[in-house]
């Protein structure tokens, strides 16, 4: 079994007619291909196109047999994205399997030639012959090698842009990143800021990653930006690997236009749908706009913009995908599945309100379908800014977390030793409690500024007690240690102290 690599594996055999007539061995071809339980998808004078079955094993590859010249060039390609970009040896069995069933259907019709080169006649002249220009598969096919992928062409022009764009952006934020690495190692010698990954996180943010108080700010502009960041070569290359395939596919059927403006819509409401889900944090990448060519491809195949046999083939292998890399979200971790599904959805419906005619015999001005579209987005884009409140979720979270360190300060006073003197034990509650709570006064006053989930807002209520709590506490301390050497708390101190532990080992 001869294993088939690359980006859409195939294979391809010539087989010389020699004296062999062409007609006769699409006669005999079309045969073995309905005899094999084929769906044959177009038959003409120049060939015939096939899709095996769907099973476990495969969901389905192209058979396509083309006459050039004196020649039958038979050939068995994957439909849809092959993992670890091989075909597990389907093709070559298919070709196996062809090629033994067109022998055992050239010798039973030996006898029979006239009457079915008459009926083949007669069917091929109903046929469109230049269907092999408008197959599934044609664009795929012009593609020479790897090279071929990053050059614009007729029916795949935006892709290849989009696709070097992406590269280029990367190689800016990786370059900016060493830079600043180098900067770093020279200024500090072998060692690196405690702040190194919060500055690269502020380069990434520089360079236009989508973030929810940002974006809720009026920084709007990052939810077309955020499209084309990405946090690492594999996050790039799967992306692209997507995006090349999508684009083969669906560009040539929608229009360079029609594919842009969907493109990056999608991308745009996946990042919108994101941030709805994300209350702090960063999402970069592309993936919401490449869900969004997934859910334009899937309304394609449901309006019949593919051939009927061709269709479910297409429909199977692209609703497999979808839902590995939607369950992927679901499950792996730093997947932004929010952003996969706002694509995905946008992007069906962007198609649907494109391309769709939903009374064949009036024709819906192009300029009305883009108005109609927009006109969708913008009540999406004005709902979600309406409903999504600007929280202050970092800034809490680095205020809450200066508030505990100052909490730990307590523990070095709640055993101070009898025999110590009246004045070391003054200055230690002064050092370690009155001064570290009354910073956590100043902090809850920030935090009291910010506006917060209720999750977040329920735990600033209990950080509020809290701090007025201990700071009490500290102040009695230092007032009955002043007022008694012999290191004895009064009943009120004692209650205060009792009201500290009560609050901070509460059950949840």
């Amino acid at each position: 079994m001869t294993i088939s690599w690359g980006y859409s594996p195939k294979i391809e055999k010539y087989i010389p007619l020699a004296d062999f007539p062409a007609d006769k061995y699409l006669i005999v071809a079309k045969q073995a291909v309905e005899n094999l339980g084929w769906s044959l998808s177009h038959v003409s004078e120049s060939g015939l196109i096939a899709y095996t079955p769907i099973s476990f094993q495969s969901y389905s590859e192209e058979i396509s047999i083309r006459i050039h010249g004196n020649f039958a060039v038979v050939k068995s390609e994957c439909v849809g994205i092959q993992m670890l970009f091989n075909d597990y040896g389907k093709n070559d069995l298919n070709l196996e399997k062809f090629f033994h069933e067109f022998e055992y259907v050239e010798f039973h019709l030996k006898d029979v030639w006239e009457e079915n080169l008459y009926k083949f006649h007669q069917f091929i002249a109903t046929q469109d012959d230049r269907y092999f220009e408008k197959a599934p598969l044609a664009t795929k096919n012009k593609i020479k090698n790897i090279f071929f992928l990053f050059f614009p062409q007729k029916g795949y022009t935006v892709t290849p842009l989009v696709v070097l764009l992406n590269i280029f952006y990367y190689f800016i934020l990786v370059l900016f990143s060493i830079v600043y690495l180098k900067y770093q190692f020279v200024r500090n010698g072998s060692s690196y800021d405690t702040d190194f990954i919060e500055e690269l996180k502020k380069i990434a943010l520089n360079f236009g990653v989508n973030q929810r108080n940002l974006v809720l700010g009026g920084q709007y502009w990052r939810l077309i930006t955020y499209q084309f960041i990405h946090g690492s070569p594999s996050h790039l290359f799967f992306n692209m690997y997507a995006l090349v395939y999508l684009g083969l596919m669906i560009e040539n059927k929608l229009g360079w236009k029609k594919y842009l403006f969907i493109y990056l819509m999608s991308g745009v409401c996946g990042g919108m749908v994101s941030l709805i889900f994300h209350q702090e944090g960063v999402m970069m990448g592309a993936s919401g706009a490449i869900m969004g060519l997934y859910g334009a491809f899937i309304a394609l195949l449901t309006t019949k913009s593919f051939e009927r046999k061709a269709t479910k083939a297409l429909l199977v292998s692209t609703l497999i995908v979808s839902l590995l890399v939607l369950v992927n979200g679901a499950f792996g971790k730093r997947v932004d599945n929010a952003a996969h599904i706002g694509g995905f959805v946008s992007g069906f419906i962007f198609t649907y309100l494109l391309n769709y005619k939903w009374d064949k015999t009036v024709e819906i001005k192009s300029w009305a379908r883009y108005a109609v579209s927009v006109l969708l987005f913008l009540m999406f884009f004005s709902g979600v800014l309406h409903f999504s409140p600007k929280y202050g979720t970092e800034e809490y979270r680095k205020l809450r977390d200066t508030f505990n360190s100052n909490m730990g300060s307590l523990n070095s006073i709640m055993n101070l030793k009898i025999s110590l003197p009246k004045d070391v034990k003054l200055n230690s509650i002064k050092q370690d409690g009155i001064i570290p709570m009354e910073r956590n006064l100043v902090v809850i006053k920030q935090m009291q500024a910010l506006n917060l989930k209720p999750e977040d807002a329920k735990e600033r209520k209990e950080k509020i007690k809290l701090s007025k709590a201990s700071h009490r506490a500290v102040m009695l301390m230092y007032r009955d240690i002043k007022a008694d050497s012999t290191y004895r708390y009064s009943k009120q101190t004692s209650n205060a102290l009792a009201q500290v532990f009560e609050i901070l080992y509460k059950p949840d």
